[in-house]
């Protein structure tokens, strides 16, 4: 009896050695590959003007900064060297070729609200499926005579850089959207229907996105509250268009969004619009909005994407 007592405690102990081992094993391996990974990579940045950027341009000083108040928001100010931000996907083993969807920001032209309003939405459109890209464009821009002009340059020139290098990020050259929030989608609204506003664009290559979607866009009303603004010019070349916004939105009054809609119809352009009851100006993808409409727009943009084929 002693001896087996004695068998079995020692096999007891070998078990347990073992086990051990196994655990510092795996833990090992654990850390050497954590180590040899390192954190996850930075999204990778393309400088849109490497041969220096067109009038009219932002001062290099003061230098760019990124502030965050006691409200949360990340404010970047001072870009004089706009860029596109790469949000890339794995690539599957199809050849299939991935739609695309770029951000623009808002802020009002003094800066750009590019988390919540950009770098948050470009990681949700990743996650239904799109390769997105942030479009870092000039700011400060609020005091020039055109407050657009050196961000709609921007806009034009990211489309056509995303077509350009169709290849080299898999994407469909033919399904290529841009998203614009306040500010931001004033911009992409007025990029997408007026000519190529920078010198030495290449021709062969459309500046022009097949899809527009525009979340509260700002000051988008033409004078005296009727039509629209003077430099957008709805034809039946415009993209088709998702608009969605908040009706006591005083930042962007939804008469605006209204009068855009209702101009897509006329030109036949495909069109859908969302006017929430509540949920005001500036939401983009904040966390801990509770407001309904400040989230339904999500899914509804998802769904309308997804009806064209996206």
């Amino acid at each position: 009896m002693r001896t087996s007592l004695c068998s079995l405690n020692t096999g007891l102990v070998h078990t347990r050695a073992v086990r051990r081992a196994v655990v510092m094993i795996v833990v090992g391996a654990l850390i050497s590959v954590r180590i040899q990974s390192g954190p996850a990579a930075e999204p990778r940045e393309i400088v849109l003007w490497p041969d220096g950027v067109p009038e009219p341009r932002v001062p290099a000083e003061p230098a760019e900064t990124v502030e965050k108040k006691a409200d949360g928001i990340a404010r970047r100010s001072h870009v004089s060297n706009p860029r596109l931000v790469v949000y890339d996907l794995p690539r599957s083993e199809s050849a299939a070729r991935r739609a695309a969807v770029l951000v623009v920001p808002g802020g009002g032209f003094g800066i750009l609200a590019d988390e919540h309003e950009g770098s948050d939405a470009c990681r949700w459109l990743n996650e239904q499926g799109y390769v997105s890209f942030l479009v870092r464009h000039r700011v400060p821009t609020n005091m020039m005579p055109e407050p657009n002009a050196a961000p709609v340059q921007d806009v034009q020139r990211s489309v056509q850089e995303v077509r350009r290098r169709a290849d080299e990020f898999a994407v469909d050259p033919a399904r290529v959207a841009v998203l614009g929030f306040s500010a931001g989608g004033q911009v992409a609204l007025v990029a997408a229907t007026k000519p190529v506003s920078f010198p030495g664009a290449d021709a062969r290559v459309s500046a022009r996105p097949d899809a527009l979607l525009l979340l509260y866009p700002w000051r988008i009303v033409g004078a005296g509250g009727t039509g629209l603004r003077h430099d957008v010019a709805v034809d039946a070349h415009a993209p088709p268009t998702f608009i969605a916004q908040c009706g006591d939105d005083t930042g962007s009054i939804p008469e605006g969004s209204a009068h855009l809609y209702l101009e897509l119809v006329r030109a036949k352009v495909p069109a859908e619009i969302h006017i929430y009851e509540k949920g005001g100006h500036g939401y983009g993808l904040k966390t801990g909005n509770t407001i309904p409409g400040t989230l339904d727009w999500k899914a509804r943009a998802v769904d309308w994407l997804r009806g064209r084929g996206w």
